[in-house]
């Protein structure tokens, strides 16, 4: 069948028109696409946060088992003649003859437990508690102080094969991939190595001791085990960066949701704007509330206007009450004239004071002389009218 006869086919039969390539596609090419190029935005404080909060932090796993791993052969290598002749002492005590023909009973065999027990723990123990130590010590230095209960939580997602088959084929499963090959063929030059160097010593064990031969069988372990742990603890390192460069780069976001969390944490600029012009507002009616109160408006004269009161008794000098320009100003204006305050032409004079003072503000010493010559003014008029 032809591509134009299937075209008509699909429309004739009501089926959905697909391209031919589509038939050959056994599964969705977008798990091999690339993370969303909109990503290029470095992650506020605040996505950080909330994803620690979900235990969600750069961390290589690797990182811990090496060092502990390492830790332990070299507690092990430290501790190993003072845990042998421990050992060696315990089966002697064990195996004598006065231990073996020992009636047993419910209380002999009570002390027997606790006395093993105890053994065990103090050869035992400090090995464990120093590499339990050590772990928490390097997951402490990754990831620093957190306690969450959020990655404990079951996800269904984390069993779903779709996000599994994702995850295999994507870039940190091709990484993984790679690691695990590399890892698995310097491990084994090593070990290759170091047993090729002990070859002869190893040709020699029939002739040796019991002890010689496990002192040269640990040389040889301890020996693959340094190499191998420092080589994976290089490994380690590089991949915390990793790990450290792909959370980071999972954290990325959008303008769009950098600027709706800058809105949700600043406020909406609208609605800011509006409470700002309602604060104006009621600025300016309290303002106006003070007009009446003051001795003199001195005006530019039409677009300034600043109302000034002076009372020797509470003041040290004289305070700027209202001000205004423009719409305002004539507004203080006819306040003013309603309430026989006196209106002083004094162009500039009302410049420098709207520039310099503020609201509430006491006139600089350097106005003293011209605002007291305006009051002085004032005074003899209103003497002069009284």
């Amino acid at each position: 069948m032809k591509f134009s006869q299937l075209r008509s086919y699909c429309k004739d039969n009501r089926l959905p028109e697909r391209h031919p390539a589509a038939a050959f596609r056994p599964f969705d090419l977008q798990f091999f696409a690339a993370s969303d190029p909109d990503r290029t935005e470095e992650a506020t404080p605040k996505r950080k946060s909330e994803a620690r909060q979900k235990g969600q932090v750069s961390k290589s796993a690797e990182l811990n088992s090496v060092v502990v791993l390492l830790a332990a052969f070299i507690f092990i290598n430290t501790l190993g003649s003072w845990i042998y002749s421990e050992l060696a002492n315990y089966m002697k005590v064990c195996l004598a003859p006065a231990a073996l023909s020992k009636n047993l009973s419910q209380t002999n065999a009570q002390q027997l437990f606790l006395e093993h027990l105890v053994f065990f723990l103090k050869v035992f123990l400090p090995l464990g508690l120093g590499a339990m130590v050590v772990g928490i010590l390097v997951n402490f230095l990754q990831v620093g102080p957190m306690f969450t209960i959020e990655a404990l939580k079951p996800k269904f997602s984390r069993i779903n094969p779709i996000s599994g088959m994702q995850r295999l084929l994507g870039i940190q499963g091709l990484v993984e991939l790679a690691k695990s090959v590399i890892k698995l063929l310097i491990i084994s030059y090593f070990a290759y190595s170091t047993i090729r160097d002990h070859l002869f010593s190893l040709l020699d064990v029939v002739a040796q001791s019991p002890l010689d031969t496990a002192v040269l069988i640990w040389t040889i372990i301890y020996q693959v085990a340094l190499k191998i742990c420092v080589f994976l603890l290089i490994l380690a390192i590089f991949d915390y960066l990793y790990q450290r460069w792909e959370f980071n780069k999972s954290l990325r976001m959008t303008k769009k949701e950098v600027k709706d969390e800058y809105k949700q944490l600043e406020g909406n600029p609208q609605i800011k704007n509006k409470i700002r012009q309602r604060q104006r507002q009621i600025a300016a009616r309290r303002m106006m509330q003070d007009v009446p109160k003051a001795d003199v408006i001195i005006t530019n004269p039409t677009h300034l206007a600043i109302a000034i009161r002076y009372d020797a008794a509470e003041m040290a000098a004289p305070v700027v009450v209202a001000k205004g320009e423009g719409f305002i100003a004539q507004k203080i204006k006819e306040i003013a004239k309603a309430h026989d305050v006196s209106v002083v032409e004094n162009k500039p004079l009302a410049q420098t004071l709207y520039k310099t003072v503020e609201i509430g503000e006491a006139i600089p010493a350097n106005l003293y002389k011209a605002v007291a010559e305006v009051l002085a003014f004032v005074y003899r008029l209103k003497r002069r009218f009284a």
